[in-house]
């Protein structure tokens, strides 16, 4: 038993030790966000929507976000920040 835990206690600080902190958006942020569905022809797709704009930010860095102008997309959905990235430019 103690060797299942040193190991589990050794994999916890090795993956923490590889993973960065998610980046924290504000409200009114804008972002795109990966599009996650799975079909067909997706290889050609865009891999993200944008833009949107961050409106609430929730717990376990989730947020709900809304879309700016119109787009392929979700009008108002939430996601997670790993999810998501900064959108730079209004087209």
């Amino acid at each position: 038993m103690k060797n299942i835990l040193k190991i589990q206690d050794e994999n916890c600080r090795n993956y923490n030790r590889k993973t960065k902190k998610a980046h924290r958006y504000k409200v009114g942020n804008f972002v795109a966000i990966q599009q996650t569905q799975f079909g067909t022809s997706l290889k050609l797709r865009p891999k993200f929507f944008c833009p949107y704009e961050a409106v609430k930010v929730k717990l376990n860095e989730r947020y709900d976000v809304k879309t700016v102008g119109k787009h392929e997309g979700p009008n108002i959905t939430f996601t997670a920040a790993d999810h998501m990235k900064m959108w730079d430019r209004i087209t």
